[in-house]
């Protein structure tokens, strides 16, 4: 009687989670044989590979608190770099690196919020609203940037005493700067929040069926609204990461299309906060590798080549699971309110 049910839910469990386990193992297997052969290259390209993928998990969490409350976030890109620019900014001008990161934390929020007040309350396309955003922040950083101005430092490390000491997880996990760290705490405190608390469980609601949400006595707005603005605060997080800790100073267009990454990111993972953070490391090694075969010496091939892995590895996956994930049935849909 038990074997039945026993199969159809191995069966589920692979078809949701089978090729992220099967590639995660393959990475394992090969990340042990090389760090037999040369830990030291093995630990920094580990340690680079979760340091690029804060900025994308980051965005890729911006992006599914939106969605999963059925409010399509394109603008990410143009949070994150806003977020970069004005954080930079306030720390030429303070010196400070906490009010810097609080600014592009606001900012963020202030461009989330301008989001919603497009899609939720004017009801414009959601599509155009986080375009206005990604154009609008073009514009400004590169008609307000000076050449030349340097910032106060950045981030820097802070191991977490003899865990940093562990044989390749201390300098990978435990050994790097507070964004880092605080990006790794959101995508589980995002997780739990979305699917172990009421506001979570409303905001599936929203995203699935907000009609049904709105009769059950759900702000369906209020709902949407306070999910964009959080997300673009996080998404500000990601901009502060990139101008404040990963650089130490701010360059036009440096968030180089991580925003799109990210979408990609969130659509692999599932809307989920753990399946996206998987994603966003899977992407950050990509970046890693190429990074270490263009400075490594080691292979004779053009670097534009070599840097178009993580791009590439963003095409295969929007084009192999785009077509089966399901976004939320409501995803991208405004709502209007009866009577």
């Amino acid at each position: 009687m038990n074997k039945p049910a026993s199969f159809a839910n191995w069966k589920l469990f692979w078809k949701r989670w089978g090729v992220g386990l099967s590639v995660a193992g393959v990475i394992i297997a090969a990340i042990a044989y090389y760090y037999a052969r040369s830990p030291q290259a093995t630990e920094a390209v580990l340690a680079s590979t979760l340091r690029q993928s804060v900025p994308l998990v980051l965005g890729a969490l911006c992006g599914l608190l939106g969605e999963r409350a059925a409010v399509i976030n394109i603008g990410i890109e143009g949070q994150m770099l806003m977020a970069a620019f004005v954080g930079f900014l306030v720390n030429v001008y303070t010196g400070n690196l906490l009010l810097g990161v609080l600014a592009g934390i606001a900012v963020g929020a202030l461009l989330g919020l301008l989001l919603a007040f497009m899609s939720v309350t004017l009801k414009i396309d959601q599509i155009i609203g986080g375009t206005v955003i990604n154009i609008l922040a073009i514009g400004l950083t590169g008609y307000f940037y000076k050449v030349g101005l340097s910032g106060h430092g950045k981030l820097n490390a802070i191991p977490l005493g003899p865990l940093a000491k562990i044989p390749l997880l201390g300098p990978v996990l435990f050994n790097n700067p507070p964004i880092t760290y605080t990006a790794i705490i959101l995508v589980f405190v995002v997780h739990y929040v979305l699917f172990y608390t009421p506001w979570g469980l409303r905001t599936r609601a929203v995203g699935e069926h907000p009609r049904a949400a709105d009769t059950l006595g759900i702000n369906v707005y209020l709902v949407r609204y306070v999910n964009v603005v959080v997300g673009g605060a996080l998404a500000g997080l990601a901009g502060a990461y990139l101008s404040l800790e990963a650089v130490g100073s701010f360059e036009r267009l440096m968030t180089n299309g991580r925003g799109f990454v990210a979408l990609a990111v969130m659509i692999f993972g599932k809307w989920t906060p753990l399946g996206s953070w998987g994603a966003a490391l899977l992407f950050g090694f990509a970046s890693a590798i190429q990074t270490q075969l263009q400075f490594g010496g080691k292979v004779n091939i053009p670097p534009q080549f070599i840097g178009m892995l993580p791009y590439l590895l963003t095409i295969i996956v929007l084009a192999g699971f785009v077509g089966r994930a399901r976004p939320p049935a409501a995803d991208g849909i405004p709502y209007e309110k009866e009577g």
